[in-house]
C-alpha cells in the first residue's frame, strides 16, 4: 500500500516538472519575442514576463523536479527488483537527458532575467519539442515496461520527433507568411 501511495505523489510530481518545462520554454518564446516590440511595450512585456518566468521556475518547476527524484528514488528504495530491468535504465537515462534539459532551461532563464535573449524563438519551440520527445519515450517505457522491442521504439520516437520538428517549421513559415516577411 505505501508503494501505491509514493507511485502516485511521484506522479504528481512528473506532471507539474513537465507543465513547468513546457510552459517555461512558451515564457522564453514571449520575451524573445517582446524585444521586436516597441521601447515601452518591450519594456512593460519583459519585466512581466521575467517575473512569470522566476516564479514558475522557482515555485514550480525546481521542487516537482526534487520532488521527482525524492519519491523516484524511494519507489526504488521500496522495490529494489526495479534495477534488475533494462527498461527502468532506458528510463532513468532519460531522466538524465530531463535533468539536462531542466538545467539548459535554468541557464536560459538566467540570461533572460540579463536581459540578455540568445536563442531566436525558432530554437526555442525546437527545444521545446524536445521535453515532449523525452515524455514519451518515459511513458512509453514505464507503461510498456520492455526493452525488448528498443529498435521499434526508437524509430517511432525518432518518427515522433520529425514529426513534430516539421511541424515547428511549418508554424514558422506560415507566421513568415502571416507577416508578409
Amino acid at each position: 500500500m505505501e508503494f501505491l501511495y509514493v507511485k502516485a505523489i511521484h506522479i504528481v510530481f512528473v506532471v507539474s516538472w513537465f507543465a513547468a518545462m513546457f510552459y517555461i520554454v512558451r515564457l522564453f518564446i514571449y520575451a524573445t519575442e517582446a524585444q521586436s516590440k516597441e521601447n515601452a511595450a518591450k519594456t512593460v512585456l519583459t519585466t512581466q514576463l521575467v517575473l512569470m518566468q522566476r516564479k514558475l521556475w522557482y515555485i514550480i518547476g525546481w521542487p516537482a523536479m526534487i520532488g521527482t527524484y525524492i519519491f523516484g528514488w524511494w519507489m526504488i528504495l521500496l522495490v529494489p527488483g526495479y534495477l534488475q530491468m533494462p527498461w527502468m535504465w532506458l528510463k532513468l537515462i532519460a531522466v538524465v537527458f530531463l535533468t539536462l534539459y531542466h538545467m539548459i532551461c535554468e541557464r536560459i532563464l538566467q540570461q533572460q532575467k540579463r536581459n540578455h535573449f540568445a536563442h531566436s524563438s525558432f530554437k526555442l519551440r525546437l527545444l521545446n519539442e524536445l521535453a515532449t520527445v523525452l515524455l514519451v519515450a518515459i511513458v512509453f517505457l514505464v507503461v510498456i515496461k520492455s526493452s525488448s522491442g528498443l529498435l521499434w521504439g526508437l524509430l517511432g520516437l525518432v518518427g515522433f520527433a520529425s514529426s513534430l520538428m516539421l511541424a515547428v517549421m511549418i508554424y514558422k513559415r506560415n507566421r513568415k507568411q502571416e507577416s508578409g516577411s
